[in-house]
């Protein structure tokens, strides 16, 4: 029997038992489906998050706070909770004149409300100076970005990220206008110096506010520390295209474990690289989960597939019987069962791989449970994903049909 015949018959034995062997097909459809829209679903989390971080800006360094510990309690708080940065440590930075640095600028951030006319918007404020813009990459769509005389003067001026800007004045020109910035109880009005263009991405940077970090501190004192600095929680450090950011960061540390005078460095240095690594390593170890659960869907439509030939088997004894009586060796009849059970494999595989595309597409950019979904069909997955199916259905296949092979002619021929 040549292995077009082999098709064929296995072709009408599958459409002899439709139901049957569309059931058998489901498990293997399922499968294969859920394998590629759960990958799709964790590569394109993992690129969510990498394209955030390189949203952040180009060659970036961050300096952060360690972690506040209680010392009556011992509790440790979150990274970064801690108030042991300042814009003078910023300054030491620029002084020590690292090779490779480019730029540095300090930054204090908190949540405040800001209220124009008739529009009340819940803000991120950002506290800084004017080399804000060049170390992260920012332009300015309308107006200026914050200049050194606003620091001198501590200026009440403020630059709005462009998703601000179209909130609070959705029908003119932002430029020259007043923002009044509240925090608590207290309150303060900024003259709209200049609109950021969009960043796009998360949109989380355009719902950012720019103001001068002197003007923050000069009046809201708590954002000083004990000693009357000025507190900063990142201090943002742009190297040059290529230079190599371990030592940079090493030289970094070392000029401010000596400012600060203690062993174990009070803050945190962290690369952007660092930060898409840990990421990638993370979305990574989540789309392997992912895919060794969608995988054992796989595992148990080839159980199915198993069952399914063991009692096509038993059913088709005579079948057999006749067929071994005319002539067939026990290889045709092996060859026999094991293309049903692939042809029925890849059946079900080419049908789970539209299936899982299709998901996997119609699901990107939705809104689910208030998370927007972001998926990318990765071609490894779905070759995977199809290349499983067909060895699961080749596996499943093979012990039926071994059985079926050894079958006494004789006997198989006296089976009702």
């Amino acid at each position: 029997m040549s292995i077009l015949d082999s098709i064929r018959t296995a072709l009408r034995a599958i459409a002899a038992n439709r139901l049957r062997s569309g059931l058998t097909a489901l498990g293997l459809v399922i499968g294969v489906a859920s394998v590629i829209v759960l990958i799709a679903v964790g590569q394109g989390a993992q690129q969510g998050v990498q394209e955030r971080i390189r949203g952040l800006g180009s060659d970036l360094i961050f300096v952060k706070p360690a972690a506040q510990t209680d010392r009556s309690t011992g509790a440790r708080g979150a990274q970064g909770g801690g108030i042991t940065l300042t814009a003078a440590d910023a300054d030491a930075i620029t002084e020590a004149k690292i090779p490779g640095v480019v730029g540095i600028a300090p930054q204090l951030s908190f949540n405040a409300q800001a209220i124009a006319q008739s529009q009340n918007l819940g803000v991120t404020i950002i506290g800084t100076t004017p080399s804000y813009a060049d170390v992260r990459d920012a332009r300015v769509a309308q107006g200026a970005f914050i200049g050194a005389d606003d620091i001198d003067r501590r200026s009440l001026t403020i630059v709005l990220g462009s998703a601000v800007a179209a909130s609070l004045f959705p029908d003119g020109d932002a430029i020259g206008q007043q923002v009044r910035i509240a925090l608590g109880p207290q309150g303060f009005n900024f003259r709209v110096l200049g609109v950021m263009e969009p960043r796009g991405g998360t949109g989380e940077q355009d719902n950012y506010a720019f103001i001068p970090v002197s003007s923050l501190s000069a009046r809201f004192q708590f954002l000083r520390n004990p000693r009357g600095d000025i507190s900063v929680n990142q201090i943002n450090i742009r190297t040059a295209p290529g230079a190599k950011q371990e030592p940079i960061e090493t030289a970094i540390t070392d000029v401010l474990a000596q400012r600060h005078q203690v062993v174990t460095p009070d803050f945190t240095v962290q690369s952007q690289n660092d930060l898409v690594g840990a990421a990638a390593e993370v979305s990574r170890t989540l789309s392997i989960l992912l895919g060794s659960i969608a995988g054992i869907s796989l595992i148990v439509g080839g159980i199915g597939t198993m069952n399914i030939m063991l009692v096509s088997v038993t059913e088709r004894t005579r079948e057999i019987g006749i067929r071994r009586a005319v002539g067939a060796r026990g290889t045709d009849v092996m060859r026999q069962f094991v293309t049903e059970a692939i042809v029925l494999s890849l059946v079900g595989g080419l049908i789970g791989t539209g299936i899982g595309v299709g998901v996997a597409m119609g699901i990107d950019g939705r809104d689910i449970s208030g998370t927007a979904m972001q998926t990318a069909i990765q071609t490894w997955s779905i070759v995977l994903a199809f290349g499983v199916a067909l060895l699961v259905g080749l596996i499943s296949g093979s012990y039926p049909a071994f059985r079926a092979a050894r079958l006494d002619p004789i006997l198989a021929l006296r089976s009702e």
